[in-house]
């Protein structure tokens, strides 16, 4: 029953999205957007993909496929798909008045704010009514009622990703536009989904000669203190070039002492670390910038008063002048939030805004590798399934990466390689997914 299981997903998606309009609608305006227009605007963006994804994708699968069969086999169930069916054809209209009472109120017409937030709160509690009539009702005469046969070809429909309606490069289209309205809009606000596909990339921002080759960092017997507290004890770890590497553990674990004394920040007491082949345990860590190495420190550490942009600069201090401009555009591609906004000051951004900015510090550096340190920290679940996201992106453009993360499921299940750390010490590795099924991880770590 791999159809129910999309559909399931798809209506987690809007779901969510819908909550999302709730929230914003619910608290129009704020001390930040006194008129409303910032909120009113990501609204209508977010109607528009629910236009376009229910239109293109998700109606078209249940009409032409699911309810077409189940029409067939099942009485009880008609009168209902009758109903949905024509929400569907009703659904485009709703939502062109809505977006066109939106944009009245955005364009100055005097329409009272309390009208427009009761219009949105109304279409968000029928999408939901929608979604709960087929979970409830029809999603369970599915089950009943059809046969293996008709499961077989209506799942085959639904898997088949050269179809034109929803296929591979429909859903590329509806992850660009999914991915622009979680930039626009205002934390916590987010759309979730599948992490499946990966937006096309700007140009790479690395290069690497060989995928899992050759060894680009090597740590070994590595120990540090604090004081008289031994925080590492004898670590050995190796991240091999365009590996994306997790180290999951714990609070106090050493994650993020080890991420530091790799980067220089954190003296070490005994022990090497390599990169590219040579031993960097006592260079600056300025140094290591210039060999390529960059760090996303934890809690993001951005400079609050100074500007977006110049806060992004900071980055590029070891990089000729010349290619800064260039490397500026790069960072506004991966991140447009950043862009737009980048003459502010980088504290007024949310806490998913403040990591994009992070990174993308960190990337104007140009590295051959990238240090992550608890990206995901204090972020709305919904924004972190962006962060990772963009964690999958850069790994696509060929740079490696080296994750410390508490999060170690997501961790996990995209990295090539996994390390668990106790108490400073490494007790297990192997392959992320591998880790994923591994006893002893999932009692620990993952609460299962």
């Amino acid at each position: 029953m791999l159809t129910l299981q999309i559909l399931q997903t798809e209506h987690r998606n809007m779901w969510r999205l819908a909550s999302a309009m709730n929230a914003l609608a619910r608290d129009l305006p704020r001390p930040d957007d006194a008129d409303g227009q910032q909120d009113l605007r990501t609204i209508a963006l977010m109607l528009d993909y629910i236009d376009a994804f229910t239109d293109r994708f998700h109606h078209p699968k249940e009409d032409d496929f699911l309810f077409k069969v189940l029409a067939q086999r099942c009485e009880a169930a008609r009168v209902q798909i009758a109903q949905l069916q024509q929400q569907h054809r009703d659904g485009p209209e709703y939502r062109q008045q809505l977006k066109a009472l939106i944009a009245a109120r955005i364009a100055g017409e005097p329409i009272e704010l309390a009208a427009v937030r009761t219009r949105i709160e109304q279409y968000c509690s029928h999408l939901v009514e929608h979604i709960r009539i087929e979970e409830s009702t029809l999603m369970p005469l599915a089950r009943q009622s059809l046969t293996a046969q008709d499961w077989q070809e209506i799942d085959a429909a639904f898997a088949d990703n050269d179809d034109p309606v929803f296929g591979e490069h429909a859903q590329a289209d509806m992850l660009a536009l999914r991915t622009r309205i979680i930039h626009l809009a205002p934390e916590p606000i987010g759309l979730g989904g599948s992490d499946d596909a990966v937006p096309a990339a700007p140009a790479p921002l690395a290069r690497v000669d060989g995928p899992h080759t050759a060894v680009v960092l090597e740590v070994a017997g590595l120990t540090s203190h604090y004081g008289r507290i031994q925080a590492l004890h004898g670590i050995d770890l190796t991240v091999r070039a365009g590996q994306l590497v997790a180290l999951v553990g714990a609070n106090g674990a050493g994650k993020t002492t080890l991420l530091r004394a790799i980067s220089g920040v954190q003296p070490t007491s005994g022990g090497a670390v390599r990169f590219d082949g040579i031993d960097i345990t006592a260079m600056r860590s300025d140094l290591r910038v210039r060999r390529g190495m960059c760090h996303v420190p934890e809690g993001r550490q951005v400079f609050g008063p100074m500007s977006i942009e110049d806060n992004i600069r900071l980055g590029a201090y070891t990089r000729p002048p010349a290619e800064i401009a260039d490397g500026l555009e790069q960072m506004y591609a991966l991140f447009p939030i950043l862009k737009e906004k980048r003459a502010l000051p980088a504290g007024t951004l949310s806490g998913g805004q403040q990591q994009m900015l992070a990174m993308a510090r960190a990337l104007m550096g140009k590295p051959s590798m990238l240090l992550l340190d608890e990206p995901s920290m204090g972020l709305a679940p919904l924004l972190v399934d962006e962060i990772f996201r963009i964690i999958k992106r850069l790994k696509a453009q060929g740079i490696t990466i080296l994750l410390v993360e508490q999060n170690a499921h997501a961790a996990l299940s995209i990295a090539d390689l996994g390390y668990v750390i106790e108490t400073g010490k490494i007790i297990l590795s192997g392959p992320g997914r591998e880790l994923l099924e591994n006893e002893q991880v999932k009692q620990a770590y993952l609460g299962i």
